[in-house]
């Protein structure tokens, strides 16, 4: 990745899914720390995710989803 470009600049599909796993989360009032643990996932792991610093694994969406109980059309 060059340096100096921000990350959502190169990799704008993160940042949308950051942003959908987040409003799904208000959607529901759920806590970042309630979400991370029912994901089993780190606090600061999700915390990226949202802010779409990070991709993920597929099993790490799936257990995003069902932390969420959400669909997959909500989140993708």
């Amino acid at each position: 990745m060059p340096s100096g470009v921000p990350r959502e600049e190169l990799l704008p599909e993160l940042k949308e899914f950051g942003e959908k796993v987040r409003r799904e989360r208000l959607k529901r009032s759920l806590t970042q720390e309630k979400v991370a643990e029912r994901a089993g996932i780190a606090l600061r792991t999700l915390q990226k995710i949202e802010s779409g610093q990070i991709n993920i694994l597929i099993t790490t969406a799936r257990r995003l989803r069902e932390a969420l109980g959400a669909k997959w059309n909500d989140l993708l």
